[in-house]
Order: structure tokens, then sequence, then C-alpha cells
């Protein structure tokens, strides 16, 4: 790696260079692999501070695995307990076919593995027909690039031209946005009644299953994945994502200050909350953390993620009004997921709208550093600390939380958003 200094606009003129040469090529970064390369080019590698351990150990958690056939009553706890403390949940037994799931996995890779000339034709950053193939959406802004090539489709409330969407995979991805919205629906409904409310529907009255975008990534061979990542870690803006993986391990997630895999398991299907669903359910379900690390195997990983956002984009969201009492006040305040959309992170964000969307860290995409901000809570509670009488409680816990946390180069305002998984 370069010892030039970042800012040196020497360096930042060549890496423009190099960004578009590789763009304007079409070949993606499977094309890369297949011309043998040994070593990534610069604008792959990432800041020393940020390199993922692609050797992490094994944590002394796992990502719950729920059995779908499990009687009611169980199985709403059991997401409910999942959805609280991870944020992430796998389930088996959902009644999709395994051989749906395999179709659809098996279809990215046959559209990532067809020859340069026919994927060519696809290679694009224009989401104007509603599907577009890239490596990296945001490769022209991110710090660094990361491996991985995808195939992005807006699924819903306007289907994509499916002129424009590879014929290898059309037939998989409508058959899939299919059983989406159906396990989409008995989620919704699920962690609806974990949340207690009496209208189990009120999410899918919202809107939430009604706008969907699928991100369907190919992460080939890395021939040096301790210097650059699959998939930088973000939170997913949304309701709610719904992922399937093949065997290859690499998403982790963040559980307190360890990463945890989500190991792949046969048939299973990956869910974990979205921004919006924590701030609907004023914190009962949480947001978290999650990244996919560079693949040091010679087979790749592919996994596709539908992300479930409301269509109604002018319509208020907020926390709901029946998780809402004296002793359980509102966490944050109403806006509209148009104005969530526009924000997209904390440095868009205007002094106006951080009146309107305000968290307390000063973003809207950030998630709270959980376990932090319960035991902070807890200590004031003990000493029945003054500020525990304001309307908004939440700016000062974390405040007091970002205070104490020096752990991370990065502030909450700064914590990154994406698509992916």
């Amino acid at each position: 790696m370069s010892t030039t200094k970042e800012n040196d606009p020497d360096r930042n003129y060549d890496r423009l260079k190099q960004l578009k040469e590789f763009d304007e090529s079409k070949i993606g970064v499977k094309g890369l692999v297949d011309r043998g390369l040994s070593t990534i080019p610069s604008f792959f590698v990432h800041p020393d501070s940020s390199n993922p351990p692609t050797n992490s150990t094994r944590s002394r958690h796992n990502i719950p695995v729920i059995d779908f056939t499990s009687p009611r009553e169980i199985l709403v706890q059991k997401i409910q307990e999942s959805a609280s403390s991870f944020g992430f949940f796998q389930i088996i037994n959902h009644g999709i076919p395994l051989a749906t799931i395999n179709h659809l996995l098996n279809s990215v890779t046959s559209f990532n593995e067809l020859p340069e000339s026919e994927k060519m034709k696809y290679y694009s950053r224009d989401m104007a027909h509603g599907a577009a193939f890239s490596t990296n959406f945001d490769l022209y802004i991110s710090k660094a690039a990361s491996w991985r090539d995808t195939l992005q489709l807006r699924l819903a409330p306007t289907p994509p031209d499916w002129d424009h969407v590879p014929s290898s995979c059309k037939e998989a991805i409508i058959d899939w946005d299919k059983e989406v919205v159906a396990i989409g629906e008995k989620l919704l409904g699920l962690l609806c009644e974990g949340l207690g409310l009496g209208n189990t529907d009120v999410l899918k009255e919202m809107s939430c299953l009604e706008a969907r975008i699928m991100a369907a990534h190919y992460y080939p061979y890395c021939p040096q994945p301790e210097l650059t990542a699959g998939l930088t870690s973000h939170s997913d803006p949304g309701v709610l994502t719904v992922l399937v993986q093949n065997e290859v391990p690499g998403l982790q997630v963040k559980v307190g200050e360890e990463w945890v895999y989500v190991e792949p398991v046969e048939g299973a299907i990956v869910i974990n909350i979205g921004d919006i669903l924590q701030i609907m359910s004023n914190d009962k379900y949480i947001s978290v953390e999650h990244r996919v690390l560079a693949n040091p195997c010679k087979e790749p990983r592919v996994s596709v993620a539908v992300f479930l956002n409301p269509s109604l984009r002018d319509k208020v969201f907020g926390p709901l009004l029946e998780l809402l009492s004296d002793e359980k006040p509102a966490h944050y305040q109403q806006f509209t997921f148009a104005e969530r959309a526009r924000c997209g992170s904390a440095e868009k964000l205007t002094p106006k709208m951080e009146q309107k969307i305000n968290k307390g860290d000063g973003s809207i995409g950030a998630v709270p550093i959980h376990s932090q901000v319960r035991k902070i809570r807890q200590e004031m509670e003990k000493i029945n600390h003054p500020a525990l009488q304001q309307p908004e409680i939440r700016p000062v816990v974390h405040e007091i939380a970002r205070q104490k946390r020096s752990r991370s180069p990065l502030g909450l305002a700064q914590r990154p958003i994406s698509v992916g998984n």
C-alpha cells in the first residue's frame, strides 16, 4: 500500500483515474479474479484501522435459529427475544422449498459466471430501468471499494423493466419475490404480536411490505482478504431484511464488542431488523451493525437480500402509539420515510431535519450502543437523576455514553447505512 498521504491531490487524482478505468472496463471484481491477480488494486485496500480479521475466532454467542413450525406462543417468544437481543435470527422449516432457494442462488451464480461479453451488457449505475449490475453502488464515494459485484433490482411498488434483468435470473427472482411477500407478512405479524400490539396487521397496514429492493451479491475469491472487505460495517435503514446465502460463510453481526458469524444453515432464511422498525418499536427491537468479510475461499459467496420498506413515503412514522405511556415515553420524534431516505446519513442532515428527527445522537440511520445506554440509564435511575424527568431522556443518555466511549474512531453520528449482506 502506498505511503502517500491520504489528502495528497496527486494520489486522489490517480485513485479517480484507476476507479474510472476499472468501472468503464465493466469486468467487475470477478473479472479481476479471472485475470489471475495475486494482489488487489490499491483502491480496494481499506485503512488499517478498519481491516476486519479474516481469521476471527468463533464467538461464544450464536445467532438464533428458529423453527418456524414451533407452536405460535413459542415462535412469538423466540422471535421477540432474538429481535430484542441480537436484531438477527434465522428461520428454518418455513415452508419455502429448498429447491426454490437453491434455484435463486444458482441463478445469481450462473449470471455472475457468464462470459464477460454477455455480462457487460447489464453493467450500469443507472437504476432508471429498475435494475443495474455493478461493483459497489458507492464505488466513487466510499473511502475504499469492497470485494463484491452486485445485481440490484427495484421489485416494488414499481417492478423493474424485465428486459433489463438478466434472463438467467428473471424467473427465479419473480418466484422469490412472491415467497418474500408471503413470509414477510407472517414475520411482520409475529413481530407485532411480540410487541404486544392488539392489531398484528399494523405494520402491513402501514405499507411496510410494499416497497422492496433486492441486492444479489457475488463475493468471489479474494487473494488478499486481510486488506479489504466484502461489505463494510453498516445497519439496514428499512423495516426488515430477508436474506438467503449459500454455504460460504462471511456474514458477521456485532453483538456487544464481538463480531459473530451468521453460520450458513441449508435452507435457512436470515432475518434482520432495520432502523425504521427499531424506531417504530421504540427500541424494543434493535437494528445492529453487520458486515461481510472478503472471501478467502475458492468457491464464491452468494447472497440475496430483499429489503422491506414502507411505500407510503409521505406517511408519518415514529414509535407506535400503543407502545407509549408516561412510564415509556417516545425515544424518537416522528418523520416521513421520504425525509429518512433523503437524509441517508447524519452528515446530510440539516438543522431543521435534526429537530424533526432526533434520536439524540444526531443521526437517523445510526443505532444506539444498547448495552452501554441501558447500563447508564439504570445507573441514573438508581440515584433518581434529575434528567430522568425530562420529556426526552435519550439525548442525555447518549451524550454520557458518547463521552464514556473511546473504543471507536467514529462517532455514532457517522455510522454508515448501506445496501447489503
